[in-house]
């Protein structure tokens, strides 16, 4: 290490790690997730969610200074590419076709969890780039391909690219709370950079365009006229029967599409027990029964994210709200189910309840008739084979050419009415 005085150890489990000291050094980064928490990554392990079984295996890189954690990520040895949502299969190939192993390779993640956020947790720059030097050496000393640091913060692109590693863009599509600025004749301009938000659903529906507009209200008529209503509940409220039944609607919909799901039933129960507030159901009903279900997290976190605030606190001690849309599934089919549960009910929660930011994940250009506009998000890799690094970064630099002229076109479409 260069620094004689931090010492470097690598954890089989986040279970190794105390819960209070991981989560106290993810309160001090710049974008905390609740997917970050010690509890979250621990239900994923202790499930058997994320296990060298599912291809998952743990490794946890932390740096100490004495008794003190000061810098920590969660880094999992990976035997095949599933549940990261930055897709790699061809360098897989690559390797394979010239005979060179890629498995196992190492990614710092949050595993089936494509939202940015803090991965390279540190108390300040120069321990994040020990951290980061410290994964590579330790990779490289048992004979692992590569590093892949998926859906990073900017903290984290930043040290990563100062040691050298290779980054990677793709597009999102986020939903904010600000409504679009107009003219200074109709009255609604912020002043000194206060941010407007939607004061409910409708004003929110004013302010797309014609056509956005109409096809939103259209959608919404349709799931009404099927008798079809909506609840939620969050956190301690969700009862026992909800998250059974949400659970079969999430497996319903891996099993339709061919695949087991990734999450078990007892992660979801570790949540309920564990990170209650960090949830939010929606429960779709038809004639009194239940039909579908979305689930959202929630993350509560002061204006410069280096803090968790309590999420059930009251509106006032709350600077940020952010909803992030994980799962859904529905037992009956109907017509525009899917946009209700995912994006018109937790928009219309969001905005109720000030959230600031509503994040609809990875791909889907269609979310954009529903407001979620493009956003970059940026992973990082390290190959440790010289020759694949360079053919890497040659493809990198072409891919990246291609993203920044399509994130230029979706941003040159936007929903929202012309100034």
């Amino acid at each position: 290490m260069a620094e004689a005085a931090i010492i470097a150890r690598v954890l089989p489990s986040v279970l190794d790690v105390d819960t209070t000291a991981w989560n106290h050094l993810l309160a001090q980064q710049s974008h905390p997730t609740p997917f970050m928490r010690h509890e979250y990554l621990a239900a994923l392990e202790s499930s058997g969610s994320a296990t060298p079984r599912t291809g998952w295996t743990p490794r946890f890189m932390t740096l100490w200074d004495g008794d003190t954690l000061v810098a920590a990520c969660p880094l999992y040895l990976k035997s095949h590419s599933y549940g990261e949502y930055v897709f790699d299969w061809a360098w897989a190939s690559a390797y394979e076709q010239h005979r060179v192993p890629y498995y196992p390779k190492a990614v710092i993640a949050v595993p089936f969890t494509p939202v940015p956020g803090s991965r390279l947790l540190a108390r300040d720059a120069a321990t994040r780039a020990l951290l980061v030097q410290a994964v590579c050496q330790w990779c490289e000393q048992e004979d692992v391909s590569s590093v892949h640091v998926l859906f990073a913060s900017d903290d984290d692109v930043l040290t990563s690219a100062q040691q050298d590693l290779m980054l990677r863009h793709t597009v999102q599509f986020h939903w904010k709370n600000e409504r679009p600025t107009l003219p200074v004749a109709q009255g609604v301009v912020a002043t000194d950079g206060e941010t407007l938000r939607y004061q409910d659903f409708d004003q929110f529906l004013a302010s797309l365009s014609q056509d956005k507009r109409k096809k939103i209200r259209q959608e919404r008529r349709r799931v009404a006229d099927a008798g079809v209503t909506f609840r939620w509940s969050r956190g301690a409220d969700i009862s026992a029967a909800d998250w059974d039944f949400f659970y079969r609607c999430y497996e319903r919909t891996y099993l339709e599409h061919g695949n087991p799901p990734y999450l078990t039933r007892d992660f979801f129960a570790r949540m309920a027990a564990d990170m209650p507030e960090a949830w939010l159901l929606f429960v779709g009903e038809r004639d009194g029964r239940p039909i579908a279900s979305s689930l959202i997290a929630i993350g509560a976190y002061s204006s410069s994210a280096s803090a968790p605030k309590d999420a059930e606190s009251g509106p006032e001690s709350r600077s940020e709200l952010v909803a992030y849309g994980r799962y859904w599934g529905a037992l009956e089919r109907v017509d525009c189910l899917h946009f209700e549960a995912c994006y018109y009910q937790p928009l219309q929660w969001c905005i109720a309840h000030g959230a600031v930011r509503f994040e609809g994940g990875a791909q889907g250009e269609h979310k954009m008739a529903r407001a979620l506009l493009p956003v970059q998000a940026t992973s990082a890799h390290w190959l440790a084979h010289p020759a694949f690094a360079e053919a890497v970064q040659r493809f990198l630099d072409r891919e990246g050419a291609g993203v920044e002229s399509y994130l230029g076109d979706l941003q040159a479409r936007s929903p929202f009415k012309a100034a």
